[in-house]
């Protein structure tokens, strides 16, 4: 006990020592400051306006970040909500409509001898035509609800017959709905078959290349190939 007290004075007296050096620091730099003052107000509004001016420029660069976020937020919005007002259109064709349609896409982005098979036993070639560049180009359509995905035994029936029965140098598999299945994509990914969901589509009919969406060489499946769930 008598050293537990011992060891409470030692500490009560280290406190006081430390507060009076303290307080005998405080004084001679407020008396320092009084008798230099002239030489160190400069400093001291120097720094102060460097301090407000550099707060301020902090703020304001967040606040630019913020608004370009949400600027970008927006514009990323408006960009998939026009895709969806456009998507509506094409979701109101029947199939055979939707696949003259693709053609017309096609057209307009330079391909030509483009070709609506339109019949059943097409063996997958529903747009037949050739790109700018003069690669052969084959299309399989599949218009399917929104929220269906489509299933790999599609996707093996257009792998069998795109390049063996019609010699395609550009495969590609358009759709109406938002996803592959996993199974499909890796097919299309593994055998260069370029795959379009209803985003891609939907770029595609605001006005997107269609070189934009497959490769610009070889038949790989390359920028155009994608998956969304």
């Amino acid at each position: 006990m008598a050293a537990r007290r011992r060891r409470r004075r030692l500490k009560k007296r280290t406190r006081r020592q430390l507060q009076a050096w303290g307080a005998m620091v405080a004084a001679i730099a407020v008396a320092w400051v009084a008798g230099s003052w002239s030489h160190v107000w400069p400093v001291l509004v120097a720094v102060l306006a460097a301090a407000v001016l550099g707060g301020a420029g902090w703020a304001l660069l967040r606040a630019h970040r913020r608004a370009v976020g949400r600027d970008l937020a927006w514009r990323a919005q408006e960009e998939a909500r026009a895709r969806e007002l456009s998507m509506a259109q094409v979701d109101a064709l029947t199939w055979q409509e939707f696949e003259a349609y693709v053609a017309e896409l096609c057209r307009r982005d330079g391909c030509r001898d483009v070709v609506v098979s339109g019949r059943s036993g097409d063996l997958g070639a529903d747009v037949v035509g050739y790109l700018a560049d003069g690669r052969k180009l084959v299309i399989q359509c599949k218009k399917y609800a929104p929220h269906r995905s489509v299933p790999s035994q599609d996707m093996q029936k257009f792998v069998g017959t795109a390049r063996l029965e019609h010699g395609a140098d550009v495969a590609l598999f358009v759709t109406t709905c938002r996803a592959f299945t996993r199974d499909a994509l890796g097919l299309a990914v593994r055998q260069d078959i370029v795959a379009l969901h209803r985003d891609l589509l939907g770029s595609w009919v605001k006005g997107a290349r269609l070189e934009s969406l497959i490769p610009l060489s070889g038949s790989g499946s390359g920028g155009g190939t994608g998956r969304r769930r």
